[in-house]
């Protein structure tokens, strides 16, 4: 079976990915979000280019037959695109934005085949209901420190699911990694996820 090797640092990228049953490595691409978040582009395209971005900045090292999966996520709210909070402040600002409404959350996710360059990419899109908060509730939350380094400063999987009342769409992709999609973009390498689970050998 091909290996894999996760562009990212997340620790729940890492947990979604391990759910699938496969063996990887991580390998933490460090490229500069920002600039692409800075330029105005939409969240699709934003994405896009972020996660495949990261999968070649570590592709490009390798010679090796690999695969190198890159993904990146942001919410949107107003054509606004809000990725992690860079201080309390603005975590507090994200959550009155989003709060009492709905969002979207984009992830893009790019597979890279360091033999051949071989790209695939592709976006997936979830709609998250918020309930409304207070000030002082807001404040609590943040307090906590979980805002800070997720997208839209809230973590459905940890004490954000007690502010969110509903999502349309791909839970995972929310918590930062679409595995329907990853999964069918596998396929296009011959990584078949279900012979995986059967134990059965792939190329």
């Amino acid at each position: 079976m091909r290996r894999i090797v996760l562009a990212s640092a997340s620790p729940r990228r890492r947990d979604l990915l391990a759910q699938l049953g496969l063996s990887f490595s991580v390998s933490e691409s460090n490229i500069d979000e920002s600039v692409v978040l800075e330029e105005g582009k939409d969240p699709e395209e934003t994405v896009r280019i972020l996660a495949l971005a990261k999968a070649r900045a570590i592709a490009e090292g390798l010679a090796d037959d690999l695969l190198v999966l890159g993904a990146d996520t942001v919410v949107v709210v107003d054509g606004q695109v809000l990725g992690k909070p860079s201080s309390v402040m603005d975590a507090s600002r994200m959550l009155g934005l989003i709060q009492g409404r709905s969002h979207n959350v984009y992830t893009g996710v790019a597979i890279v085949h360091s033999a051949t360059n071989k790209i695939l990419t592709g976006v997936e899109c979830t709609t998250v209901h918020m309930r409304s908060l207070s000030r002082e509730e807001i404040e609590a939350y943040v307090a906590t420190g979980e805002p800070m380094d997720k997208a839209g400063a809230y973590a459905i999987q940890g004490l954000g699911a007690t502010i969110v009342t509903g999502v349309n769409g791909c839970f995972y992709n929310v918590v930062g990694l679409p595995l329907a999609r990853v999964a069918t973009m596998l396929r296009e390498f011959g990584v078949e996820l279900l012979n995986v689970q059967r134990g059965v050998p792939q190329r």
